[in-house]
């Protein structure tokens, strides 16, 4: 008879429940500490213009890849922010049915700029309240989990 895991007798359905109020609560902080900076830029757009930043030739496919939405949701996305004049579209020079997104100017000091907030905003959720072996062991497991 095979011996039972340690792992057996773990809630997942509760360890569900945290792990989704945790994320939730962790984004609506980071939200709320980016829209309160001078710029009012929703963590969505945030996100948005760090894929763009790190993604040679971006593409609103390679948003929405990376960031796990919709290739429709990724547009809006970009409209909005190419509206606010903080990226903008260029032709696609091999594939006419897609365009690269860039980051203007000020989109790339926006984003240096709320990378401070953003910083100091998960030093106080994360780095604070968490011994530096649990917040290893968070951010393997979590990485690890990562579709």
């Amino acid at each position: 008879m095979e011996q039972p895991s340690p792992a057996d007798d773990v809630d997942l359905a509760a360890l569900f429940d945290d792990l989704v109020r945790v994320e939730t609560g962790l984004w609506n902080a980071v939200d709320a500490r980016l829209r309160a900076a001078d710029s009012g830029v929703p963590l969505s757009w945030y996100e948005t213009a760090r894929v763009v930043a790190a993604t040679p030739s971006c593409r609103v496919a390679d948003i929405a890849g990376t960031l796990l939405i919709t290739i429709g949701g990724a547009s809006k996305l970009v409209d909005r922010i190419e509206n606010a004049g903080l990226c903008r579209r260029t032709a696609n020079p091999t594939d006419g049915r897609s365009s690269h997104i860039t980051l203007t100017p000020t989109g790339t000091q926006l984003l240096a700029r709320l990378a401070t907030v953003l910083r100091d905003e998960l030093d106080t959720r994360l780095r604070r309240p968490l011994d530096a072996d649990t917040l290893h062991t968070l951010a393997a497991t979590l990485h690890a989990l990562r579709p």
